[in-house]
C-alpha cells in the first residue's frame, strides 16, 4: 500500500460535479466526477474533451 499523498486541485464544483487535477508519476491526470462516476483523463484527453464541449455549446 502506497502513502504517497495525492494533490488536488480543484478546477471547478457544483453542487452534483467537481472537475480537478493531480500531478502523478505519468503527469498530469484530470478527474471529472459525475455523480457515483469519475473520468481519469490525460492531459491531451482533457484537451480534446474541452474542445468537444466547446463546439457543442
Amino acid at each position: 500500500m502506497s502513502n504517497d499523498v495525492v494533490e488536488m486541485n480543484v478546477l471547478a464544483e457544483t453542487d452534483n460535479f467537481a472537475v480537478w487535477r493531480s500531478e502523478e508519476d505519468e503527469g498530469v491526470l484530470y478527474h471529472i466526477e459525475l455523480g457515483g462516476i469519475t473520468l481519469h483523463l490525460t492531459s491531451e484527453e482533457w484537451e480534446e474533451l474541452v474542445l468537444l464541449i466547446k463546439d457543442a455549446d
